[in-house]
C-alpha cells in the first residue's frame, strides 16, 4: 500500500463487514454497505482502480443457534438467508464486484493455508483454558451459547464480546456468572485445550499500523488502549460442529464425526475443532477478491497484487467490530505474509427517532419494508451518507428523512436541473452554443476539488455535499441572472447562463454518482449522453454537455406529510405490539453504576453552587441532545451588552446561537475553537436575533466545554 492521495497507481479493494446470515437487513446494515458502496463509486470517479467485494458470513454460534431454533442444517439455514442478500443488495444500487460466502471451497481453502501458516511460522500454541459447560446438555457453550457478566465493566455480555457495554472481545472462560442459552442454567467452567493465536507478539507492529492507518479517528484510536493495557492472546478454535476445522498438519483436513466433538472434559484435539468464526470471516475479503479475479481475469483486476503486494485496502464496517479490524486481522495479514489495510472507516449507529434500534422490539426500518412502501433506492443513500458525518451515530425518523429529502434533493438539486434543463430545451432544444463562464467554470473546478478532498478524508457527507453546495451556486446563478428576461433583449447572454446552468447540472450528476447513482444515471441520459455516467471520472463533469437532448422530466418527487404521518403512526404501533409481547430490549439497557466516589479535601466547595437534590432518570438525560460542534463565526448583538451571536457548526448543519459571552471572550479568537451545544433547547429570541440551541459553558467567566481528543464535530455527549 501507500499514502500518496487518491488515485493512486495501485489498484485498490473496498470491503464493508460481513452480514450474518441470519435475519432480515435493516437500515442500520445498509448504512455500511452503502457507505461502502459510494466510497467505492467515488474512488473510481478519482480514476482508482477499484473493486468492491463483500460476502455473507456463514459460520459461527448466531447462525448455529438460530439453525438449531428452526430445527434445520446451519449450511441450508445460512445458504437462504446468502441468497437473500444478494437479491437485496442491488435493490440499493449496491454493487459488488463479488459477493461470496464464508462456507465455499475458496474461503475454506485458503483460511486453513492463512492458519497452517501461522502456525508454521510459530504463531499458534495450545494451552488448557476454561471453557462454560452446561452439565444439563452434556456440552461445551462456546460464544452464543454462554451468557454472562462482563469482567471489564460488569454489563450483560455474551461469551465473545461485551456488546452492550464496553464492546471488548472476551475470550472463552472471561465471562463472569455464565449462563447457558440452551438450557437457561447456570453453566461451569471446565478445562479444555484449545489454540492460541499469539497477538500479543504484534503489539510494536500494531502500534506503528495505527500510527500509519487512515480513516476514521475511532478506528485508529479506540484500539491504542487495548495495546496499552497489554494484548492478550486470542482464542482462535471452538467446540462445534458448524465451521471451517482446524487444519491438521498434514494438510488432510477434513470434518470431524459429531460423536468426537462431543464429551465431558477431555482435551480436544485438532480434528474435534472448528476455527473461530473471526478468523475465516475477515479472509473472505481476501477470497472474494480472488474470486472476481477468477471470473475477469488477472490483466483486469489482480488479487495477488492488492493482498500480497502493494495495493489499497479500505475497510468500512460497524464501530462494534472496530477490535476486530485493528488487532486482530492485521496482525493475522502480517504473521501470514499479506499486505495490510490502508485506511479503516468505522460508522456510527443507526437510532429510530432518537431511540436505539430494538430488532426485539420491531423498532427498526427493515430493507423490505423501505421497497415495499414505494421509495426510491436513492433517497435513503442520500440520508444515510450525508446526515453526519460517517463515524457520526444517525438518528433516522419519517419526518427527517422527510425533510432532507424535499429540502435538499426535491428543492436545491432537483429543481436546479429540471428548471435549467427544461429551459435549455424549450428555447435550445439542448446545449446553447456558448462557451462556460469563467465563473462557473471555477465554481464547478472548486466543487471537484472538494469531491476529490472529501474522498481522501473518508468524508461521504462531503463528497454529497460538493454536489448540493454546487446546486446551490446554480440556484442563486440562475435566479441572479434571470435568463428568462434575457431571451428578446440579449439573446448572447441569456444563451450563456444557460449554457453555464447546463454545464453545472452535468457536473452535479458526475459528483452525486456515488451517492444517488440511479438518478445521477437518469440525469446523464436526459442530457444526451451516451454510456453510463458511473464510467465518468470528476474532470468530465467540465466537458461540454451534447448540443441536443429531449425535453426533461423531474428526478424527485415530494414526500408528503400525510404519508409521513401514516408511516409514523405504523412504525409507533409495531413497536408497541412487540414491546407488549416482549418487554425485554436488546438495544437498551441502562446501567445502574451512576455513582461516583466522593472526593476529599482537594477543593474548597464554600462558593460552589450547591448540588441538586432532585435526580432525573437515564431516560431525561437521553432526551438532551448534545453535540460536539465548532464556531465558525462570533460577533456581538448590536445593542446588548452580553450578547453574542454564534455560528456553530455541528456536522448536521451550522446553527446561530445566541451566547452572553461578549464580555468575557475575545470573538476574534472564537472561529475555529470546539464547543459543547444543546441542540435540542427551545428556540428563543433576543435583542431581534433568533437563538437556534445553547452553548455550554461553565462559571461565572463563562469557561466554554470542549473535548480533550478528538471527538468529531456532530459526535452526541452521552
Amino acid at each position: 500500500m501507500s499514502h500518496d492521495e487518491f488515485p493512486t497507481e495501485h489498484p485498490a479493494v473496498v470491503t464493508c463487514g460481513l452480514p450474518y446470515a441470519n435475519g432480515d437487513l435493516h437500515i442500520g446494515h445498509l448504512r455500511g454497505y452503502i457507505g461502502a458502496d459510494a466510497f467505492s463509486r467515488a474512488l473510481e470517479t478519482l480514476g482508482q482502480e477499484t473493486a468492491y467485494v463483500c460476502g455473507s458470513d456463514m459460520h459461527g454460534t448466531p447462525v448455529a443457534v438460530n439453525a438449531e431454533q428452526e430445527g434445520v442444517d446451519p449450511e441450508d439455514f445460512a445458504l437462504e438467508w446468502h441468497e437473500q442478500y444478494e437479491e437485496t443488495f442491488p435493490q440499493f444500487n449496491v454493487e459488488f464486484d463479488n459477493y461470496g460466502h464464508t462456507h465455499d471451497a475458496t474461503n475454506t481453502e485458503l483460511t486453513q493455508e492463512i492458519v497452517r501458516t501461522l502456525d508454521e511460522e510459530g504463531y499458534i500454541y495450545e494451552k488448557e483454558i476454561q471453557v462454560a459447560y452446561d452439565p444439563e446438555a452434556d456440552q461445551y457453550l462456546p460464544d452464543r451459547y454462554v451468557e454472562g457478566t462482563c469482567p471489564y465493566c460488569g454489563a450483560k455480555a455474551r461469551g465473545d464480546e461485551c456488546d452492550e457495554g464496553c464492546q471488548r472481545h472476551l475470550e472463552p472462560g472471561e465471562v463472569e456468572d455464565p449462563t447457558s442459552t440452551i438450557t437457561g442454567n447456570p453453566a461451569e467452567y471446565r478445562e479444555r485445550t484449545h489454540k492460541f493465536f499469539e497477538v500479543s507478539e504484534f503489539a510494536e507492529f500494531l502500534t506503528d499500523f495505527l500510527d500509519g492507518l487512515e480513516g476514521t479517528s475511532n478506528a485508529r484510536n479506540q484500539p491504542r488502549q487495548w495495546i496499552e493495557d497489554g494484548l492478550q492472546d486470542w482464542c482462535i478454535t471452538r467446540d462445534m460442529d458448524w465451521g471451517i476445522d482446524y487444519p491438521t498438519a498434514d494438510g488432510e483436513d477434513s470434518v470431524a464425526p459429531e460423536e468426537q466433538r462431543e464429551g465431558g472434559g477431555e482435551a480436544a484435539d485438532e480434528s474435534d475443532l472448528v476455527l473461530y468464526v473471526w478468523v475465516d470471516a475477515p479472509i473472505e475479503y481476501i477470497s472474494s477478491s480472488k474470486q472476481y479475479t477468477e471470473r475477469v481475469g488477472a490483466d483486469e483486476y489482480d488479487w495477488e497484487q492488492v493482498w500480497k503486494g502493494d495495493g489499497e485496502i479500505v475497510h468500512v464496517i460497524g464501530r462494534d467490530i472496530i477490535q476486530h479490524h485493528t488487532i486482530f486481522w492485521p496482525a493475522m495479514l502480517e504473521g501470514a505474509g499479506y499486505n495490510k489495510p490502508r485506511g479503516i472507516a468505522a460508522t456510527g449507529f443507526i437510532t429510530i427517532n432518537g431511540k436505539g434500534l430494538s430488532t426485539s422490539r420491531n423498532r427498526a426500518i427493515w430493507a423490505k419494508e423501505y421497497l415495499e412502501e414505494g421509495f426510491h433506492p436513492d433517497l435513503l443513500r442520500y440520508y444515510l451518507t450525508t446526515t453526519g458525518g460517517l463515524q457520526q451515530d444517525v438518528d433516522f425518523s419519517w419526518e427527517a428523512f422527510q425533510e432532507k429529502v424535499n429540502g435538499e434533493l426535491v428543492g436545491t438539486v432537483g429543481n436546479f436541473w429540471y428548471r435549467s434543463l427544461l429551459f435549455a430545451y424549450r428555447n435550445y432544444e439542448g446545449t446553447p452554443d456558448a462557451d462556460v463562464s469563467a465563473e462557473v467554470r471555477e465554481r464547478i473546478e472548486g466543487a471537484i476539488g472538494d469531491a476529490r478532498e472529501s474522498v481522501n478524508d473518508y468524508d461521504l457527507r462531503g463528497i454529497g455535499r460538493a454536489a448540493t453546495r454546487l446546486a446551490q451556486f446554480g440556484n442563486e446563478y440562475i435566479q441572479r441572472n434571470e435568463p428568462w428576461k434575457l431571451t428578446d433583449d440579449e439573446p448572447e447572454k441569456a444563451a450563456q447562463v444557460i449554457r453555464d446552468c447546463v454545464q453545472i447540472a452535468k457536473a452535479i450528476g458526475v459528483l452525486l454518482e456515488p451517492i444517488t447513482p440511479d438518478k445521477a444515471q437518469r440525469l446523464w441520459e436526459q442530457l444526451g449522453e451516451n454510456g453510463a455516467v458511473a464510467d465518468a471520472h470528476l474532470e468530465d463533469a467540465l466537458e461540454a454537455p451534447p448540443r441536443r437532448f429531449e425535453e426533461p422530466g423531474e428526478l424527485f418527487g415530494k414526500i408528503e406529510d400525510d404519508r409521513v404521518a401514516a408511516l409514523t403512526e405504523k412504525l409507533e404501533e409495531r413497536v408497541e405490539a412487540a414491546a407488549g409481547d416482549d418487554e425485554s430490549d436488546d438495544a437498551e439497557t441502562e446501567s445502574d453504576d451512576t455513582a461516583a466516589d466522593e472526593a476529599e479535601g482537594m477543593t474548597d466547595t464554600d462558593d460552589l453552587e450547591a448540588l441538586a437534590d432532585e435526580r432525573i432518570g437515564f431516560d431525561d438525560f437521553q432526551e438532551l441532545d448534545i453535540r460536539v460542534g465548532r464556531i465558525e463565526s462570533a460577533e456581538g448583538i448590536e445593542g446588548a451588552d452580553d450578547l453574542a451571536r454564534l455560528e456553530v457548526d455541528i456536522g448536521f448543519e451550522t446553527r446561530q446561537v445566541v451566547a452572553g459571552i461578549k464580555q468575557l471572550h475575545d470573538l476574534d479568537e472564537l472561529p475555529g475553537e470546539k464547543c459543547i451545544l444543546l441542540t435540542n433547547m427551545e428556540k428563543a429570541e433576543l435583542f431581534g436575533v433568533e437563538s437556534n440551541g445553547m452553548i455550554l459553558a461553565a462559571g461565572e467567566e463563562a469557561d466554554l466545554l470542549t473535548t480533550h481528543g478528538d471527538a468529531a464535530v456532530g459526535e452526541k455527549v452521552r
